[in-house]
């Protein structure tokens, strides 16, 4: 089995790509144009997301299993405890076993609809991510991720609480954790100081989603759940009404902040691709990390 950590190579930093899966043949179209121009470049992983409360499930089993299958990435599926048993959370981990997929990303996941709503657990399900890795874990040969908050999840109370909810899923049994958004890379940094304190050493991937469009923009501050730094609202603001301009500065200001990363000596880079291939694409020629491997004929 491939595991996520072992495409990680020292003194290399490496790159890796999020999608999620479609909802329609259009949908599947765009997805697949992305797999394809994305593959030569070889990323470490490619992950697929999972809906709330097992909402695109199916889609997300069958991608990942396609990827297996039809390409030569390495592909992560997420899974969320949202509305699902024990049960069922063991049946779904079981199709992707039987898709050959062996690397699972374990979020608990947040209530349908409203992601500030009140947290309601199934009766036969669980409370907290650290239950769904060791859940993953035995049932089976599996490598585990789990997620990470340079500016702490919605719902934590403080910084501390929020490390010790880290800490917990990591000594749950997970091999390296995925960070959501952030434009400031101090925010990522202090994370990884406060685990290297409690002697918590998996890799931690930034996650990257490059910013060509006001809407896109807007997505982060959504996903985020914190404002657009005054230092980027400042040079991307003023070109709202030119798309041309605004996308470059967008490109060169997430290559700025992949390279802050890369030398604080990050072992990948996770990019949030929107089924998207050609801002990863860009981001990544930046930066010198595309390894183009030819593909079968």
């Amino acid at each position: 089995m491939t595991r996520v950590v072992d495409r990680l190579q020292p003194g290399r930093t490496v790159f890796s790509v999020e999608f999620f899966p479609p909802r329609n043949d259009d949908e599947e179209q765009i997805l697949w144009k992305a797999v394809r121009e994305l593959e030569p470049l070889d990323p470490a992983y490619v992950s697929v997301t999972y809906g709330a409360g097992g909402s695109s499930r199916d889609r997300t089993i069958r991608t990942v299993g396609r990827i297996a299958q039809e390409t030569t990435m390495l592909p992560m599926a997420h899974l969320t405890g949202v509305d699902h048993s024990k049960d069922e959370l063991r049946h779904v981990v079981g199709s992707l076993a039987n898709e050959g997929i062996r690397n699972i990303l374990a979020i608990r996941g947040d209530p349908p609809g409203d992601p500030m709503g009140e947290w309601i657990p199934h009766p036969d399900g669980i409370l907290y991510a650290d239950e769904l890795v060791r859940l993953v874990r035995s049932c089976g040969d599996f490598s585990v991720g789990v997620a990470a908050f340079p500016h702490m999840h919605p719902r934590s109370t403080d910084i501390e609480t929020e490390t010790d909810h880290l800490v917990n899923k990591i000594r749950a049994g997970s091999d390296f954790a995925v960070a959501q958004l952030f434009l400031q890379p101090e925010y990522f940094l202090r994370l990884r100081d406060r685990l290297a304190a409690r002697d918590c050493h998996v890799p931690i991937l930034p996650g990257v989603m490059p910013i060509t469009t006001p809407k896109v923009l807007s997505k982060f501050q959504h996903l985020a759940g914190v404002p657009v730094p005054a230092e980027v609202s400042n040079v991307l603001d003023p070109l709202a009404d030119d798309p041309e301009a605004f996308r470059a500065a967008g490109i060169e200001l997430s290559t700025r902040l992949c390279e802050r990363l890369i030398s604080e000596g990050v072992p990948g880079l996770h990019f949030y691709s929107l089924n998207r291939a050609k801002a990863t694409r860009e981001v990544v020629d930046n930066l010198g990390l595309a390894e183009v491997v030819p593909q079968p004929a």
